[in-house]
């Protein structure tokens, strides 16, 4: 095996046992939350929203679109893939009482209450820091902020695991 091939082979398995770590997908979710909050908040700010809201101002509407955008696209991965291991637990607890759309729109219910401090520091860290510098700067700077309190209420709340029965 050649020295190439096996750094190569040593580096999948890192990454592959990286995967085992539920902060480390949902850093990899948050990453792909902020790629689809950062297309919307430029391109509702450029585009959209340019007559409410000109470039030169503060992007209140469009911050928030691309927070409830950003914030769908994260649930929606973190229940497939970062706490996938909990979601089957977690839906036959409550099959007997809720259908599978409720259980999925109580999930979503809790995951954005879950995750409103989070909404509402990136909020307002966005708005307050743009008085310093770029807005799309000052908006990476808060998701990075925010994503600490969003994981911890999401694990402990949202995607808790259920006491064995």
């Amino acid at each position: 095996m050649s020295q190439r091939a096996s750094w190569q082979q040593h580096l999948f398995l890192l990454v592959e046992w990286l995967k085992g770590f539920r902060y480390i997908k949902f850093g990899l979710v948050g990453a792909s939350g902020t790629v689809v909050n950062l297309a919307v908040l430029y391109t509702a700010h450029e585009y959209l929203f340019r007559a409410i809201e000109p470039v030169g101002s503060k992007p209140y509407a469009s911050l928030a679109l691309a927070i409830a955008v950003a914030t769908v696209n994260n649930f929606s991965w973190n229940r497939i893939w970062t706490w996938a291991d909990r979601l089957q637990a977690i839906q036959a607890q409550h099959q007997s009482a809720e259908s599978g759309s409720s259980t999925l729109l109580r999930q979503f219910g809790l995951y954005t209450l879950a995750s409103w401090f989070g909404i509402a520091l990136q909020y307002g860290l966005t708005l307050w820091l743009t008085n310093y510098m770029h807005y799309m700067l000052a908006n990476v700077i808060a998701i990075v902020i925010a994503s600490v309190s969003n994981f911890l209420a999401n694990d402990r709340w949202t995607f808790r695991q259920s006491p064995p029965q």
